[in-house]
């Protein structure tokens, strides 16, 4: 695929792909989720671990992405390449604190279960309200926004579904 085909595909710029490539910057996470959706390959597999017949990812060597300003830290749950269809990832918002996600790949969709502190959901002109315990679904290939209402920290479990 050539740098045109993946600014088309992903749409970032051919500039930002070039200076990617050549080590000139360090992408955002939202950055490289339209990198992935581009390639129409699982997030996961732009870390680029390889699959074998059993994988363990070890808490501590789970490599933790965040957001530019620090508030958002996103974490794989389950070893890179477990699943070309689903990933799993532990969520970290900080107290009234909100990222917004860039639409992923077409057909994909998104489970995240708040496991402490609240979050409050905007996706598709709808907001939703969750507590711990509480669930949600939805298409995750529209931008959304996830928010921390609460005064303190909030943690999900975001299960990743691709389509096939």
């Amino acid at each position: 695929m050539s740098l045109d085909d993946l600014a088309r595909a992903s749409g970032v710029s051919r500039a930002a792909l070039s200076q990617i490539e050549t080590n000139k910057t360090n992408p955002t996470i939202g950055l490289l989720w339209k990198v992935a959706a581009g390639f129409g390959i699982p997030f996961s597999e732009i870390l680029g671990e390889s699959r074998t017949r059993a994988s363990i990812l070890r808490r501590n060597d789970a490599q933790s992405l965040q957001s530019a300003d620090g508030k958002f830290h996103s974490k794989p749950l389950a070893p890179a390449g477990a699943s070309p269809l689903v990933e799993l990832y532990e969520l970290r918002l900080a107290a009234r604190s909100r990222n917004a996600s860039e639409a992923h790949a077409p057909g994909t969709r998104e489970i995240v279960v708040v496991l402490v502190g609240t979050l409050r959901l905007t996706t598709d002109g709808a907001t939703y309200d969750l507590a711990a315990g509480d669930s949600v679904l939805f298409d995750a290939d529209k931008p959304h926004v996830y928010e921390n209402p609460g005064g303190s920290e909030a943690r999900y479990h975001d299960v990743i579904i691709y389509p096939r």
